[in-house]
């Protein structure tokens, strides 16, 4: 039986939800439709989030972005709904949604959306590089 687009998105359990830890996902043949002329818009979108509870499974994120492809859509608006269905479905820590829209008109459009848990705070970057060029010698 042949897949079909899905407008809703399926979770799995966090197998770690004590920590803090990325996920990154990159999704380079997203299309919609503008909806002034009709003709298709062509994007890579980039996904970043940090699970609390839920994470997004995969099959289930390819056929929901598949449900855009007849739609019509502005690009900040179709950028916005993805992240507000991605982040209700998973309610994260953090998430990011970059949506990288190829040439139209001469113009490359990027939308960054952002979603932030109230009070949640990132944890500070460890800067790994400072200790890797020490030597036993130094």
């Amino acid at each position: 039986m042949p897949a079909k687009p899905n407008a809703k998105p399926s979770t799995f359990v966090n197998p770690s939800p004590e920590r803090d830890y990325l996920i990154h996902m990159e999704i380079p043949e997203f299309t919609c439709l503008c909806p002034l002329t009709g003709q298709p818009d062509f994007a890579r979108l980039v996904l970043d989030y940090i699970p609390e509870r839920k994470c997004l499974e995969l099959k289930s994120l390819k056929l929901y972005i598949w449900s855009y492809r007849s739609r019509g859509a502005f690009h900040e608006a179709v950028t916005n709904r993805i992240l507000d269905d991605l982040a209700g479905a998973t309610r994260p820590r953090f998430m990011r949604l970059s949506a990288k829209f190829y040439v139209r008109g001469g113009i490359f459009t990027t939308v960054v959306a952002e979603h932030r848990k109230k009070g949640w705070k990132p944890q500070p970057v460890l800067d790994l590089q400072r200790f890797e060029s020490s030597s036993p010698t130094d």
